[in-house]
């Protein structure tokens, strides 16, 4: 039985409903998903009565943008509690500094002189977790780029007119975060980020995992995160971080998780939410 652990739906930046996305799971042969967007549980709910009905077991989670010393890295939280109200809080606040990002970019959008409007955006978003490929889907809806790719290349991406960069919660933060709502705090995509300087630094911090399987990870890139998720004592994580139709082709099939790392995961997750359980020791 196999797993994908990283997946997005259209509650953040991904093309498919949860229902859509559940399909492809179990057209792809997968025993176990986790659904990770944005900065937001809100898709969970769904997803979980979708797996239910495929008989795909359901992991729920979240990818947060995170920065350790200057760098951004992603932390995904896995098996969290999706009413944890400190959770929701926290989330509330990434999503008004999401969208207040996409004001500001149609803004330099406006100053080139594309007439793009804001609400233009959000209607395509149409979620609490809005991001740039919203934007870019917008202008090319609105006839001002021809392709998605267009419109990063000559506005969205990092350095270029419109870009605007993201809001970071600190990596530690997310951790904390993440374990308060009683999931287990997993480096997404580590080959992307070229963090690897902060990885005993944040497993002194609490960090669960590393995600060592990943579309954008060579077969040597994988060998070497196995190898320090092994160093370390972490746990092995996988996913395709499908976005839909967003990247061209859906990504989900291309990475098949062991279903060992998925129990793995789950007995970590049970394991804090146990500690936190615990009352603290008074005296």
């Amino acid at each position: 039985m196999f797993a994908d652990l990283h997946l997005h739906t259209n509650f953040s930046d991904g093309t498919y409903t949860p229902e859509e996305l559940t399909a492809h799971a179990k057209r792809h042969g997968l025993g176990a998903v986790a659904l990770t967007d944005h900065d937001t549980v809100d898709g969970c709910a769904r997803m979980a009565i979708a797996c239910e009905k495929e008989g795909i077991e359901f992991i729920s989670g979240s990818e947060l943008t995170a920065e350790l010393n200057g760098n951004e890295l992603h932390l995904i939280g896995y098996a969290i509690d999706t009413q944890n109200p400190k959770l929701l809080v926290e989330m509330a606040k990434f999503q008004s500094v999401r969208q207040n990002r996409i004001r500001e970019m149609v803004s330099r959008l406006n100053k080139l002189n594309i007439p793009l409007e804001a609400d233009a955006v959000f209607a395509i978003a149409n979620c609490q977790s809005p991001g740039r490929p919203h934007v870019g889907r917008a202008l090319v809806q609105g006839g001002f780029c021809a392709t998605l790719d267009e419109a990063f290349e000559r506005f969205l991406k990092k350095h270029r007119p419109a870009w605007v960069p993201k809001f970071k919660i600190s990596a530690m933060g997310a951790i904390a975060l993440i374990h308060q709502a009683g999931g287990a705090a997993v480096m997404a995509h580590p080959g992307l980020n070229r963090t690897d300087d902060a990885i005993p630094q944040l497993v002194a911090e609490g960090l669960d995992g590393l995600e060592c399987y990943h579309t954008k990870h060579s077969p040597a890139t994988s060998e070497h995160y196995l190898a320090l998720a092994h160093r370390h004592q972490l746990l092995v994580t996988g996913g395709s971080d499908c976005h839909g139709m967003n990247k061209g082709k859906p990504l989900i099939g291309t990475i098949k998780l062991p279903y060992e790392h998925v129990r793995e995961l789950k007995s970590r997750a049970n394991a804090i939410r146990q500690t936190q359980m615990q009352p603290a020791q008074g005296h």
